[in-house]
């Protein structure tokens, strides 16, 4: 039963990577060919209407591909018998379902479609690594995995994670278009994105919103590493980069609340805060040592 489960994982899995595969080429055909504003009286407005209902295709096939990468991801689950949150692969397909799932959500209140391109090609990026290169059949969890902490600590911290990496993708486009505003006047295709003030205020309730969280995660975590290993702190890297990377969102938020950041210096330093965060998932995941080694290849 457990390899019937984990083939229907498998599949959904390569299902979603479809999916989201024509997700990035409508957006791709969206961005490229909406670049005009619609005009009533000429023939460019069919054109926009054309591209709206390729991006409203593009918006439907993100959808699908969250679905079927969240099923993906439950049937690896029960082919483990357990939570999948065992090894990098489970952590990466997770860390995707994550990601697409936060600019989901969020796209209900803010008018964030524009990002859709760059919310696909990532995940695509990311579940493609996972199966190319980070796969693992199915297996128990080693011990110090095995508490109710795991789905507390782990959950936390991917939906933390999601979040972040949203906001650190709109940082990025503050910036982008603040050195394009720089330079003179935005292309045709940037004068449909948001102002900067909109990004720069969007990217800020995303870390707030989702900081608490992180914190929570954090404090889960040295409660679980109480639980394991006997003691809640010992800077061990994952630990360690943990707390950097709590460090430099706290810096970020106390920077805007009471030293008024705005603009280009607090995208930098919302940037700088989601690089820890990159830097503690991929390189001491996999290539770091200590007590959270099992978590690598």
């Amino acid at each position: 039963m457990s390899r019937t489960w984990a083939y229907l994982s498998n599949y959904l899995i390569y299902s979603s990577m479809a999916v989201y595969t024509l997700s990035f080429f409508a957006h791709a055909f969206e961005t490229a060919w909406a670049v005009k504003i619609p005009d009533v009286n000429s023939a460019k407005v069919l054109d926009y209407k054309r591209t709206e209902k390729v991006a409203r295709i593009a918006t439907a096939m993100m959808i699908l591909g969250f679905f079927l990468l969240f099923a993906g991801v439950i049937a690896r689950g029960f082919s483990a018998g357990r939570v999948p949150w065992g090894n990098m692969y489970e952590f990466s397909i997770t860390g995707a379902l994550a990601f697409s799932g936060a600019y989901l959500v969020a796209l209900r209140k803010y008018d964030l479609r524009w990002l859709g391109l760059f919310v696909s090609i990532s995940v695509l990026l990311t579940l493609g690594t996972a199966v190319a290169v980070l796969y693992r059949p199915s297996a128990p969890l080693v011990p110090a995995l095995k508490s109710t902490w795991l789905v507390i600590h782990v959950s936390a911290a991917i939906i933390s994670g999601g979040v972040f990496l949203l906001a650190n993708a709109i940082a990025g486009a503050y910036l982008y278009l603040d050195s394009m505003e720089q330079k003179g006047e935005r292309t045709a295709w940037a004068k449909r994105l948001p102002s900067l003030e909109y990004l720069d205020q969007l990217s800020y309730r995303l870390v707030a919103f989702v900081f608490p969280l992180w914190t929570f995660a954090v404090i889960a975590g040295a409660i679980w590493a109480e639980s394991a290993w006997g003691r809640y702190w010992g800077w061990d890297p994952k630990e360690t980069w943990a707390f950097i990377t709590w460090v430099a969102y706290a810096a970020y938020l106390h920077a805007r609340v009471t030293a008024g950041w705005r603009g280009r210096r607090a995208a930098w330093l919302c940037l700088f805060a989601g690089s820890t965060f990159l830097f503690n998932y991929v390189y001491i995941n996999i290539w770091g040592t200590g007590k959270h080694t099992y978590s690598g290849l």
